[in-house]
């Protein structure tokens, strides 16, 4: 998992790197997978400074192109594809001994596995207002029927729609996971003045906490921030969405499978549900991050949901702000560079 991050200097580098830096330490060799060009960039500007060579592959990690971190114990990987287990196994062949993924979930690859190959598994962290900006901006276009008036609107039909907005001040907003980011999340919706009800076994603040049960009857707006895992894998099944009230909004900017998606369309189509905001969707891997303007999209689940005039889908972005991809990129040569020091030092 991750380690805490060491004391850093002036220039952000950590202070036992910046004192090795005058007996001429060489640089430490990080390969960095699925690297797009805005995180390229980035890499090639904090690289230096944080002592660090990079070797920058556009190409997500995989079996075949797992080579290319040979020498290098540690690399950096993208969130967007999965990695296999097949993967794993020849990263360790190549002499990985550390994984810093580019995102807060680990739901991309087995940690256990990699764990049992050698290879420890480290998150970053990054700014979590970038994800509770965009969570508010779903809940408050979901309850002002954005979807369907800027549809119309782009038909030239300037009508009222025939069902009214309302005001976050007047409903109840059950979060679903009090970390970091639902912790954010909490702290703007106390400027609307709407109810406030949260549930979460691990994290506390000093919200009002119900059981997730009690959350989902009470809750106008359902927004997930929990992390996924085989606990949490369709937190919101077939039995829990019955409970949600009939015209409440479900929002999930955390991850698809935290939701069965396909419950959630029979209730959306059969009037139980308000509507739906989600920045992420089950099966949204090979669909999402890709211009599919000109071939079929694969997936009937999605284009059903599209169809409705209630739920607003997006492209996993939330998270895509230029300060929390500045986070991440730098957090994951910090990670790299905690990882070596560790081992160096104990």
């Amino acid at each position: 998992m991750t380690y805490s991050e060491p004391a850093r200097t002036a220039d952000h580098r950590p202070e036992w790197l910046a004192s090795a830096a005058t007996t001429a330490v060489p640089a430490l060799g990080i390969t960095i997978f699925g690297c797009e060009p805005d995180e390229a960039n980035l890499f090639q500007q904090l690289a230096p400074r944080l002592g660090v060579l990079p070797t920058l592959v556009p190409d997500a990690v995989s079996e075949e192109n797992a080579e290319l971190a040979f020498g290098n114990r540690c690399i950096s990987i993208g969130h967007k594809t999965r990695v296999t287990n097949s993967t794993l196994r020849a990263l360790s062949r190549n002499g990985v001994a550390y994984i810093s993924t580019r995102s807060i979930g680990y739901n991309h690859l087995d940690v256990r596995y990699a764990e049992s190959l050698g290879i420890s598994v480290g998150n970053v962290s990054y700014s979590p207002d970038s994800v509770a900006d965009y969570t508010l901006m779903l809940m408050l276009m979901a309850v002002r029927n954005a979807q369907s008036v800027v549809r119309r609107a782009e038909l030239h039909d300037y009508r009222l729609n025939d069902v009214r907005g309302r005001e976050l001040r007047d409903l109840t907003v059950g979060v679903v996971g009090t970390g970091r980011i639902g912790a954010a999340v909490m702290d703007r919706l106390r400027g609307f003045g709407c109810r406030v009800v949260a549930t979460d076994k691990w994290s506390k603040t000093s919200a009002e906490y119900v059981s997730l049960d009690e959350l989902l009857q009470q809750s106008d707006i359902v927004t997930l921030h929990t992390p996924l895992t085989a606990e949490t894998h369709h937190l919101l099944d077939r039995r829990r969405i019955k409970m949600v009230k009939r015209d409440a909004v479900v929002v999930n900017t955390g991850r698809g499978a935290l939701l069965d998606t396909r419950a959630l369309l029979n209730a959306l189509e059969s009037d139980r549900l308000g509507g739906a905001a989600l920045d992420v969707l089950e099966g949204e891997e090979g669909i999402f991050y890709a211009d599919h303007s000109n071939k079929p999209v694969e997936s009937e689940l999605l284009l059903r949901l599209q169809r409705l005039p209630n739920v607003l889908i997006s492209p996993h972005t939330a998270y895509y702000t230029d300060r929390a991809l500045s986070d991440t990129v730098e957090n994951s040569i910090i990670n790299c560079l905690n990882f070596e020091s560790r081992n160096q030092h104990g």
